[in-house]
């Protein structure tokens, strides 16, 4: 009986037997439901209630009712953070040191959770807590996310029940890659439909926890929500975009001083804390040119049109868990997973697929097309300077250990659990991602598991943070009041180092992708945080024996969590990267009606001669009558009165497609969104029955060649493609579909969905087939993994 001794007697018959069943779990009587909301790429003085001029009514709302934190912590980075709040582990002690796509063949560095580090969905079902899983994932590794994959590290099988979503590092906000449970799915409906993700992704936790309560109305949940907000592409519906017109137009510099006031203000920085310098390679917003400054502005209307967004929608949870009465008892912990991003450049950008492709668009022809920023045809990013104003008063950003990478926003609301005088307060006290499960486990009474589905435990690191929702907390001094429980932590990513102890931090910038040998000749910063939170006063040239101590300490710590060896190089995870799960081919063969193939796993036509050659069967009916030249099998037929797509890969902002439109077979090779390489040529009257439709590509040289369309054979157009994608086609998971295009389409030709199929047309499937080895950039392909976590 799963595992259980039987407790009852069995006897020759019924009547000398007695049954027994063992007993189903169930958990305290009382405990909280746990929604955990991880916001993206969201910093510290982004949300209103820290300080922002954006609008965040919910989030503030949240803050109001419940507490603020003013020294949480992060990793710097998306993996790292999730895989900290929901195992209670530092990211290296349980093998995410930097993101999945990026692992290294080094314990810290594996990129994939052990089962010896079990995750709070795992902790709390078998207490009889229910779990979903909804929005972005992240903790699966890139070759794992495809349909010919295990899926022993999708949410499924961690100890979640439902999962929706998405897997990697972002996702277009109106076309996103979807998984449900354990496949994917298109998207409902279309942008042009009204579709946007964050409103899809809160329509199905609430559709989650109303068929929870439509079964039990008292089992305790654990939602763990993650919108793609706000990561890259900063997307959201017009009406939402119309709001935020002219609001940033002043410039950063100033919204940077204004923050800052707002922050003294609230309470949310000791006394005498400084505004950290605006960096001197972030232009001043007097620098820029009207044009600059008019785009610029935009960038950041979009940015925060996507936050108000999200925060409208998670307001439509909130008041879905009032309606089933769950509100009271539900403890909401808002929080981001690092501080602002920095991928947008000096300039911003439109379409990171340029960083990489070589292509860009220039300052003009974004003025010209500035009402696509925000929209589905932009993969926007703001600039740097919007960077260190969403961080304010801190240094740097995300990817580095400086607190403008570590310290971010979080709001714990439990009407149930904080007392009404408690409510609305600042907490200063030190808290770490690593403590949210201790917590959980702790206000719930559930132990921390030694061991999980017969697995031993690693123990967790944090250490929970429930005793500062007293009022006492209010004062986090030693002496007088709750301190903090937290003291040490240890942070690195990318070589970038830091230690937190006691009040006091040692930290040292390492450049990212930097290949010199020289980690010894770093110089290494100290501050007293705890009255320096900005990093200001760099204190190591007076207190040399604090800092040698404090460097000791970190070596200690990075020993202890698999942190070494170090390594800058996201490229080395290329060089050194783990034996692919899948053997290289020339051959590929896809079928119509089945899922989309990731990029990273579909044939690879960049810099190869290749042939995409597409099989179909045409029907006597498919011109509704016969005509022109006879042929095998009966009267020839118009082919062109069939129409679809035979094969695509990527979306509207770079791909590839082959179709047959209006009688005639097309191919465009769509290079980053910007410009289009386009092959045409009528199709021949042709026979009922099997044909081939074909493209074929010449490479003449690097990234370019010429393009040729075929109909059984006979070749039907030819044209040059002066440049061919480099690197990738798609950033946002729009992979390579067969017998249909991805929702956001590679050209305007046509509407999706745009199958080829039909009563007189049928795809049968397609065979792709290159020439010679994959052409690899390393140093590219790690910029895009880094670009997009």
């Amino acid at each position: 009986m799963d595992g259980h001794e039987f407790g009852g007697v069995i006897g020759r018959y019924w009547y000398e037997s007695t049954p027994w069943w063992p007993p189903e779990p169930r958990p305290p009587v009382g405990v909280p439901n746990v929604v955990i909301v991880l916001l993206d790429d969201v910093g510290f003085a982004q949300l209103g209630c820290y300080g922002s001029d954006i609008d965040t009514p919910t989030f503030d709302g949240l803050a109001g009712g419940g507490l603020r934190y003013t020294n949480f912590h992060t990793t710097s980075l998306c993996s790292p953070t999730r895989a900290c709040v929901l195992t209670g582990r530092n990211h290296h002690a349980c093998g995410v040191g930097r993101i999945v796509d990026l692992p290294l063949g080094f314990p810290g560095y594996d990129g994939r959770i052990p089962k010896s580090c079990g995750l709070l969905s795992e902790m709390l079902v078998p207490h009889g807590y229910a779990a979903y899983a909804v929005g972005k994932w992240h903790l699966t590794p890139e070759d794992e996310c495809h349909h010919g994959a295990s899926r022993a590290r999708w949410p499924l099988s961690r100890g979640f029940e439902r999962f929706y979503g998405f897997h990697g590092g972002e996702t277009h906000q109106f076309a996103p890659s979807l998984v449900y449970d354990n496949h994917q799915i298109p998207p409902p409906r279309s942008f042009a439909d009204g579709y946007h993700l964050t409103e899809d992704l809160v329509d199905k936790a609430v559709e989650f926890l109303g068929d929870l309560r439509s079964i039990d109305d008292v089992k305790p949940f654990l939602l763990y929500f993650c919108p793609g907000a706000c990561h890259a592409p900063h997307q959201a519906p017009a009406d939402w975009l119309a709001r935020y017109r002219g609001r940033f137009d002043r410039g950063w510099d100033v919204a940077r001083e204004e923050t800052f006031a707002r922050q003294v203000t609230m309470g949310l920085l000791p006394s005498g804390t400084v505004l950290s310098p605006r960096p001197e390679w972030v232009p001043s917003w007097d620098e820029l040119t009207p044009d600059q400054r008019r785009v610029s502005a935009r960038y950041m209307e979009a940015f925060a049109a996507m936050l108000s967004h999200t925060d409208h929608h998670v307001g439509r949870l909130l008041r879905f868990l009032e309606e089933t009465g769950d509100r009271d008892n539900t403890i909401v912990l808002l929080m981001s997973d690092n501080g602002a991003s920095s991928e947008g450049g000096r300039n911003g950008s439109v379409n990171f697929a340029h960083l990489y492709n070589g292509g860009g668009m220039r300052l003009a022809d974004v003025v010209d097309r500035i009402d696509d920023i925000g929209g589905p045809r932009f993969h926007n990013n703001y600039p740097w300077g919007w960077t260190v104003a969403g961080n304010t008063p801190f240094r740097r950003w995300k990817r580095e250990v400086h607190e403008g990478g570590v310290a971010d926003p979080l709001v714990v609301h439990w009407p149930a659990g904080i007392a009404p005088e408690s409510r609305g307060g600042n907490r200063h006290q030190y808290v770490h991602a690593i403590d949210v499960v201790p917590t959980i486990l702790e206000i719930t009474g559930l132990p921390v598991p030694a061991v999980l589905n017969g697995v031993e435990q690693k123990p967790v690191d944090g250490v929970s943070f429930a005793h500062t929702f007293t009022p006492e907390a209010a004062d986090p001094s030693e002496a007088t009041g709750v301190p903090s429980r937290h003291h040490t932590q240890y942070s690195e990513m990318f070589g970038c180092r830091a230690l937190y102890h006691k009040g006091w931090k040692a930290v040292v910038y390492h450049q990212i992708q930097r290949p010199d040998e020289n980690f010894h000749e770093d110089v290494w910063e100290l501050y007293h945080v705890e009255s320096d939170p900005s990093e200001c006063n760099d204190l190591a040239a007076e207190r040399p024996d604090l800092l040698r101590e404090m460097i000791d300490r970190w070596w200690v710590e990075a020993a202890k969590n698999d942190v070494l060896p170090l390594d800058n190089r996201p490229i080395s995870s290329s060089v050194r990267i783990r034996p692919p799960l899948l053997e290289a081919r020339n051959r590929y063969v896809y079928w119509p009606r089945t899922a989309t193939v990731p990029e990273n796993v579909a044939a690879d036509v960049k810099n190869r001669s290749h042939t995409i050659t597409a099989h179909v069967d045409l029907g006597v009916d498919v011109a509704g009558g016969a005509g022109g030249a006879g042929g095998a099998g009966g009267a020839a037929v118009a082919a062109g009165a069939a129409g679809g797509v035979l094969c695509a890969q990527g979306s509207l902002l770079g791909g590839w497609t082959l179709f047959v439109l209006d009688g005639h077979l097309t191919y465009v090779h769509n290079l980053t969104g910007d410009e289009q390489h386009r092959i045409s040529g009528p199709l021949p009257p042709l026979a009922p029955g099997h044909h081939t439709l074909a493209f074929a590509f010449e490479r003449t040289a690097e990234h370019q060649g010429i393009g040729r369309l075929s109909v059984d054979g006979i070749e039907i157009a030819t044209g040059p493609i002066p440049r061919f994608t480099p690197v990738a086609f798609s950033v946002t998971g729009i992979g390579l579909s067969c017998g249909d295009d991805a929702v956001l389409a590679v050209v305007d030709d046509y509407r999706t969905p745009f199958p080829f199929d039909g009563p007189h047309a049928r795809l049968l499937r397609v065979v792709i087939e290159v020439e010679g080895d994959r052409h690899l950039d390393a140093e590219a392909e790690a910029e895009i993994a880094i670009m997009v976590q």
